[in-house]
């Protein structure tokens, strides 16, 4: 395993919390209860079943800050590519705010060039994993964020991206995420 910097491990200290247990594909004796969080989190992902996932969602914004959850800004790590960003996260974020009462950051992160999915380069070293995202710097100063992850497995796109908010001036809290990534059925 890779020695983990400094900033990515300052970010997996925050508050982290996922909705589902997520086992991919390859992990072939899981149950019903898996099969169905699988599915949720691939409709999601497809922009789908994002009414479902913006209430739980908010439901973990308002029970873990109370109040202060209107002085928080909420953004979604960004897709892959522009098309799958607004697919998955435009409606999704708005619904998350309408429902918490939260600060949408989703208009306020534009991704402009596409990256390889994680499953993707894990298969070709080569590609480029330069992706291209436009902040608007001077909104994300001295704001509170939370983030948004479809799935962690590790951190390190979530932790990445929250150390780039940071180098804007915000404070960022931790993160939800739809599903954490399990290999062994417990």
């Amino acid at each position: 395993m890779t020695k983990l910097d400094e900033n990515i491990l300052r970010q997996l200290n925050k508050i982290k919390i996922s909705f589902l247990k997520y086992y991919p594909v390859r992990i072939k004796n899981v149950g019903t209860e898996e099969q169905t969080a699988r599915q949720i989190i691939w409709d999601f992902k497809d922009g789908k079943a994002f009414e479902k996932v913006a209430q739980m969602a908010a439901y973990h914004l308002n029970e873990q800050f109370g109040e202060q959850v209107k002085n928080i800004v909420f953004c979604c790590v960004p897709a892959s590519s522009p098309e799958k960003n607004e697919i998955r996260y435009k409606d999704f974020s708005e619904r998350v705010c309408e429902l918490s009462g939260a600060i949408n950051g989703y208009n306020h992160i534009q991704v402009l060039s596409e990256r390889p999915t994680v499953h993707e380069h894990r298969k070709d070293k080569e590609k480029n994993m330069v992706q291209v995202i436009n902040f608007d710097e001077v909104f994300f100063k001295n704001k509170s964020c939370l983030l948004f992850d479809d799935i962690i497995t590790k951190g390190i796109s979530y932790s990445t991206f929250a150390n780039l908010l940071e180098q804007f001036g915000a404070n960022v809290l931790g993160g939800f995420f739809l599903g954490k990534t399990y290999y062994k059925i417990r």
